[in-house]
């Protein structure tokens, strides 16, 4: 299916291809507003998610004083496993939404869709698969690797 330009997404409205020596083009306002669109609508799926995750901890955490008389090891070692995959994943919301924001005010200084260690252009496609990327593949990697 072929897309229109209508249905574009922001992340591919981001600039062009990098390999090419060339700059990337300059991004419309239009453009911009797409992607700041897209992070916008992901930052408050994540602050929604955190939301719901934090409300779950806080049941578990009610039921635990209340459900707590009388267990044995086995089930308090349970109730504290799943309390810290809870707190672990509340976390990592909450670091997925910081690298939304991060994202969304490197659109507002201008640096969005380039890469913070080398300089060069984060190639569309990176962008489009993870919009709140910092670094282009190769940077990546390399931190990877450390």
């Amino acid at each position: 299916m072929a897309k229109t330009a209508d249905s574009k997404t922001a992340t591919e409205a981001a600039g062009t291809k990098t390999g090419t020596g060339k700059a990337p083009r300059a991004r419309s306002a239009a453009e911009t507003e797409k992607i700041r669109a897209a992070l916008s609508e992901r930052r408050d799926e994540l602050r929604l998610e955190y939301d719901q995750t934090m409300s779950e901890i806080a049941e578990l955490q009610r039921d635990r004083l209340t459900d707590s008389a009388g267990d044995d090891q086995a089930d308090t070692g349970t109730k504290t496993f799943e309390r810290e995959q809870e707190i672990s994943l509340a976390n990592s919301i909450q670091e997925r939404i910081s690298q939304v924001e991060r994202a969304l005010e490197r659109l507002d200084d201008g640096t969005y869709g380039w890469c913070e260690r080398c300089g060069n252009t984060i190639p569309v496609e990176r962008l489009a698969a993870f919009p709140s990327a910092t670094l282009c593949v190769t940077c990546k990697q390399l931190e990877e690797r450390r």
